[in-house]
């Protein structure tokens, strides 16, 4: 149940933010190995992005790759969270006083996060493919050509086989434990905190937001870098063995990017990473808190962290 209601509060609030990472995504991508200054600008601001795909590809391309996007929600985050929930439900967190431990809260939500982030990684692939597709106008990065989900999970098992499906995940492992760690971490201990001086008692949904915009800050700061590397990786073209044409794998992606475009490049796309990251994650836990609050904490079945 814990990993039924974690996935199903992510997919709850992807819903609404995945116009947002069709943004980030385009974004990201860019001026791909290309300094400031020589390429196209397609999208200078997340309004600006927002305005450019309407006008040229309609407003439902705002929504692109939703469905894959969703079923990441929901095996990425139905996974981490479970875990992490069953962390807590065991007292892995807390000491004996039921004050969270730093070093244990760290490492149980980065772990549960590279779990979470490693099986999610065909539909996170597709997702990205998706997402980036445009008309020749604005286009930014590759272009797949996918006709959709299942013909884009067709056409990759065919060409690379399960190896291409997972075409990735190594570089999905820092984004998952930095990403998982900065997000759970700071919503944890700011609930603490909120909890500790009896802060919004009689309002335990408000408690849960404002925790979560604390974590959305952390989240987007501490993983922008690591999220637009996974999108470079995921998106590249490759050639008939399935290696990347781009980069070789992460380190090689990393140095590239900083080579071409600058340590400004690793924070391409922050804007609209926050704001979709920001609601994101306010929607996210406080769903996460309100299911299981209705679910379990009346019963007295799992300890409310």
């Amino acid at each position: 149940m814990e990993f039924a209601i974690g996935g199903l509060s992510a997919v709850c609030a992807g819903f609404f933010t995945n116009p947002l990472e069709v943004l980030k995504t385009r974004m990201q991508l860019q001026g791909e190995m290309q300094a400031k200054g020589q390429y196209t600008v397609h999208y200078r601001n997340i309004f600006h992005a927002a305005y450019n795909i309407v006008k040229n590809d309609g407003i439902f391309s705002l929504q692109k790759g939703l469905i894959p996007a969703l079923w990441v929600q929901f095996i990425m985050n139905g996974t981490r969270l479970g875990l992490y929930q069953i962390c807590q439900n065991r007292g892995l967190l807390t000491d004996k006083n039921n004050e969270m431990v730093f070093t244990n809260t760290v490492i149980a939500g980065g772990i549960c996060g590279m779990i979470g982030q490693y099986v999610c990684t065909p539909m996170y692939l597709i997702k990205t493919h998706l997402q980036s597709q445009a008309v020749e106008k604005i286009a930014v990065g590759h272009q797949h050509k996918h006709q959709g989900t299942l013909h884009a999970f067709n056409s990759i098992f065919k060409e690379q086989g399960i190896k291409g499906l997972f075409r990735g995940a190594g570089a999905s492992l820092p984004r998952g434990f930095l990403g998982s760690t900065s997000q759970l971490t700071s919503f944890s201990y700011a609930k603490q905190y909120l909890d500790r001086y009896s802060i919004l008692d009689n309002t335990p949904i408000l408690k849960s937001f404002f925790a979560a915009m604390i974590g959305g800050v952390a989240v987007t700061v501490v993983m922008n870098p690591c999220d637009l590397i996974l999108t470079r990786i995921c998106n590249q073209p490759v050639d008939s063995s399935g290696r990347g044409v781009l980069y070789s794998g992460y380190l090689d992606c990393t140095i590239k990017i900083c080579k071409s475009e600058g340590v400004y490049g690793f924070y391409k796309g922050i804007g609209p990473n926050y704001i979709r990251l920001g609601p994101h994650t306010v929607l996210h836990l406080v769903f996460w808190d309100a299911l299981k609050r209705h679910v379990f904490i009346n019963k007295g079945d799992i300890n409310d962290p």
